[in-house]
């Protein structure tokens, strides 16, 4: 089990990115969360967690589109805890609609949020990290396969991918060492409000990466980021899911496009106004 002297979370107010602050702050470590609320249970949760590890955590609030107050955050934190020792990006968003019926400003939108607040966070912690530290970005299952309904959220987290696999590139020559999280469906409030109101085809689609409990993906998340790996992907089901995409692509997307013709013909709707 690695300890930390300072650990930064963005989205640390829920979901996947609390669950890990929560596992830090009792391991011992100083955790700065970032994001742009926080709830009384959540903080609640935080100080229980710091009681137990005996440590402290700070809460910045913080907008990951806005590349000045990201940044503004992450020194104040540094200028309390030091230089992160281990740095997480896990704020983002989902819009699950079909992109005959996306809007342009939606499709900014998660953009601006997944892969903008990847670059923002990125560009303003990473001159703060010493060599032996570690950047992490919490990409998707997506970014790897994306889904049907997912014009705006594979489109940014292949972006995040993709600017992962560059840090990495320039970074790990220079000592600090970069990981990228691609989890599949994960049972947060984000997933949640996806259920409610996503479209039924790529629901369905998203049964073939399996879905996780939010405790044993961020257990198995924060075991890849122990051990160092480069590509963490919590989950038998997406692990297998992320081997047919990229080493058996034709029989791969031979299969998703028969199961979404499936699905189509089950839930009546016609291919071309989906």
């Amino acid at each position: 089990m690695k300890t930390y002297n300072h650990v930064m979370i963005t989205g640390g107010g829920s979901g996947l990115g609390l669950g890990m602050a929560l596992r830090y702050l009792k391991r011992g470590c100083q955790v700065s969360v970032l994001d742009i609320t926080m709830s009384n249970e959540s903080h609640g949760q935080l100080d229980v967690a710091a009681g137990d590890g005996q440590t402290s955590w700070q809460f910045h609030t913080t907008d990951i589109t806005d590349f000045d107050q990201t940044q503004a955050s992450i020194l104040a934190a540094v200028d309390i805890f030091g230089a992160p020792d281990l740095a997480i990006n896990s704020a983002g968003v989902v819009i699950n609609k079909a992109f005959v019926d996306m809007e342009p400003s939606e499709f900014r939108r998660v953009v601006d949020i997944n892969l903008n607040g990847s670059y923002h966070f990125a560009k303003a912690v990473l001159p703060t990290m010493q060599p032996g530290s570690r950047l992490a970005l919490v990409a998707s299952i997506a970014g790897l396969t994306s889904n049907y309904a997912y014009a705006a959220y594979g489109a940014s987290k292949f972006g995040v991918v993709g600017l992962a696999t560059t840090l990495r590139y320039e970074y790990e020559p220079q000592g600090i060492h970069i990981s990228c999280i691609c989890p599949p469906e994960v049972k947060t409030p984000m997933v949640a409000k996806e259920l409610e109101d996503g479209n039924p085809v790529s629901l369905e689609l998203k049964a073939l990466a399996g879905s996780l409990e939010p405790d044993s993906a961020c257990d198995q998340i924060v075991a890849g980021l122990d051990a160092g790996r480069w590509q963490i992907i919590p989950g038998l089901s997406g692990k297998l899911t992320a081997f047919g995409a990229r080493y058996l692509p034709g029989p791969f997307n031979a299969i998703m496009l028969r199961l979404i013709g499936r699905a189509l013909r089950r839930h009546g709707v016609h291919k071309d106004t989906a």
